[in-house]
């Protein structure tokens, strides 16, 4: 498995150049592309052009977001599936074999068994665009129970809801985005992960949680850099990730107020610092495959080296 810099999900913005210039210095190995972006600037300019910078830098374009959601107008949501299979391309071309999603957890339209089965034929659906391009789905959920206040009707928010989904949607090359903060917060644990093969799993991504706080009164203001109070044993995700073979990327993924009035140079650093934290604690080699991980002390965070 690799370090992976999403810069949008901490708040951080810039350019192509500047994006690279963050990941290379920090030590990631990769990094999260706006593809739709990117794909409008290789029809403007050619793709030799567009991706110059990627190409020389050396880094590895892990994911992209499905650049549209799941519950839209049937016509809207087959006029964005015929786009997809372009935006697809230019993504295969780079070399990017990974497409992330995430489930509402709720909502007010269709009540749980409709929504289900309307989730189940188009998750199918995109995942026959994406299956000639060697592009696998990624789909996540959103555990914090505030996400499910004052809605209708409740949707997936939890791992074994999920399972099931993509299991019905009768293509292979459907898989999870393990967000091990949404996992905990939704009763799971990491015995739950052992549950899982390395192919089930998409992409994962990484944050702690405050200490004191009951997981059911947990918001998504309370995703913290990885290793930060250790409420979430990250390190042990990490481990039986690594055991089971997983080679996928490792986004940190704390909330963006955390960084508030930061500079993105900082904001970089800490997230390179706190993912270093988190893989040291598991014994990871700098390949990502299992070693001999480091006892860190209770109530330590691994996750604020250098600070």
């Amino acid at each position: 498995m690799f370090k992976n810099l999403n810069t949008s999900v901490l708040g951080v913005s810039g350019n192509q150049s500047e994006i690279i210039e963050l990941a290379l210095t920090h030590g990631f190995k990769a990094m999260d592309l706006d593809m739709v972006d990117f794909a409008n600037r290789a029809k403007l300019h050619g793709m030799p052009y567009a991706r110059r910078l990627i190409d020389s830098s050396k880094l590895t374009i892990a994911t992209f977001d499905l650049p549209f959601g799941l519950d839209s107008p049937e016509d809207a949501f087959q006029k964005d599936l015929q786009r997809l299979s372009g935006l697809a391309s230019t993504a295969a071309e780079l070399g990017c074999t990974r497409c992330l999603t995430t489930l509402a957890p709720a909502g007010d339209k269709l009540p749980y068994h409709e929504n289900f089965e309307l989730h189940r034929a188009r998750l199918g659906a995109i995942g026959k665009v994406l299956a000639p391009l060697g592009i696998r789905l990624g789909v996540g959920f959103r555990a914090a129970s505030e996400l499910r206040m004052d809605k209708t009707f409740q949707f997936v928010h939890e791992l074994d809801a999920l399972g099931l989904l993509l299991s019905m949607a009768g293509v292979s090359n459907l898989g999870v985005v393990l967000d091990v903060w949404d996992l905990v917060v939704s009763g799971g644990s990491v015995g739950n992960a052992r549950g899982m093969t390395a192919d089930q799993i998409v992409a994962v991504q990484l944050a702690d949680a405050p200490a004191e706080t009951p997981l059911a009164e947990l918001t998504e203001k309370s995703r913290l850099l990885p290793g930060t109070t250790g409420r979430i044993d990250v390190p042990a995700f990490l481990i039986a990730l690594g055991e089971m073979g997983y080679r996928g990327p490792v986004t940190a993924k704390p909330h963006k107020s955390i960084f508030s009035g930061s500079r993105r140079d900082l904001i970089a650093r800490k997230t390179a610092e706190a993912l270093d934290g988190v893989w040291k604690a598991a014994g990871l080699t700098a390949q990502g495959k299992p070693g001999a991980p480091v006892l860190v002390p209770a109530g330590v965070g691994v996750g604020t080296a250098g600070e």
